[in-house]
């Protein structure tokens, strides 16, 4: 029997879990297209661009995945059928480092309790046997979920501007070493990172096989970085506040009390003229 208080489920488990009780599968899968030329059959697709951000027309307000209203996300999980007490198992096509994480967060945000991300995703699925499917699903009824506001814990670009050279607080980078150290930026305007941020690439919280390690090997990964910083003094963040999210999933698979999300994170933070550190100093 799946632990549905684990953040994470198996391919295995899912395909067995699916026989047995009703669940609600999301397909976070970057673009549309790619969700109708390939998804797990009676998944619903969700967007990263237009239904889990609200982006603005300057990334320098929010960066490119700003957050929508607590209120606009409940919309989209009422046309999507979920209400407070569905299990809902959420997927992508990169080892949830996409959305899939992302989406998570932000259904523990809400407090929905029975949420998971599949392990290995869509791939890994497909491989245990899970049936796959092309084209639209058909439409779910709709329900009514309702909540005010977003409870869990974030940092603003004022925050981080204020601690980030403080040695009492821990302000986390899981983007790859190679655009922390400003060596290459592939995606945003400026290269380098934020100035007494640490390097932890999120990439770490997998295997070779593209799963998750262990609870055990990830508990012991971080509290290692870690130490004895409080968690109220820890902040995430990575280019746009996605990939942080797939971070604070594995240190809450690794049983570890989350931290702070700054969902603006690189995107926003290297346009706003604040400093920067790269590999030859600091501008």
């Amino acid at each position: 029997m799946t632990n549905i208080t684990s953040p994470i489920i198996s391919p295995e488990d899912l395909v067995a879990l699916t026989q047995n009780e009703k669940i609600i599968l999301i397909d976070a899968s970057f673009g549309k297209n790619n969700y109708l030329n390939q998804h797990l059959k009676r998944a619903l697709h969700v967007d990263l661009n237009t239904e889990l951000s609200d982006i603005k027309e300057d990334f320098a307000d929010g960066g490119r995945h700003p957050l929508p209203s607590a209120g606009q996300f409940c919309s989209l999980l009422s046309n999507l059928g979920i209400s407070p007490d569905s299990h809902v198992v959420v997927y992508d096509d990169k080892n949830g480092s996409n959305a899939a994480s992302r989406f998570w967060w932000m259904m523990k945000a809400i407090g929905h309790q029975k949420i998971q991300v599949l392990d290995g995703g869509l791939a890994a699925a497909i491989k245990a046997g899970f049936a796959a499917s092309n084209g639209e699903e058909p439409k779910p009824i709709p329900s009514n979920y309702t909540v005010k506001d977003w409870t869990m814990a974030m940092a603003d670009i004022a925050e981080v501007e204020k601690v980030s050279r403080n040695k009492e607080y821990l302000v986390i980078d899981v983007r790859e070493t190679e655009r922390y150290n400003g060596a290459k930026e592939p995606i945003d305007l400026i290269a380098g990172h934020i100035p007494g941020a640490v390097n932890i690439p999120f990439s770490l919280n997998l295997d070779q096989d593209g799963f998750f390690k262990s609870p055990e090997e990830l508990k012991k990964m971080y509290i290692n970085f870690i130490k004895d910083s409080p968690t109220k003094n820890i902040i995430i963040h990575c280019g746009s506040g996605v990939t942080a999210c797939h971070t604070l999933l594995a240190m809450a698979y690794a049983g570890l009390d989350l931290p702070n999300l700054y969902v603006g994170s690189w995107s926003e933070w290297s346009r706003n003229n604040k400093p920067i550190v790269t590999e030859i100093g600091e501008s």
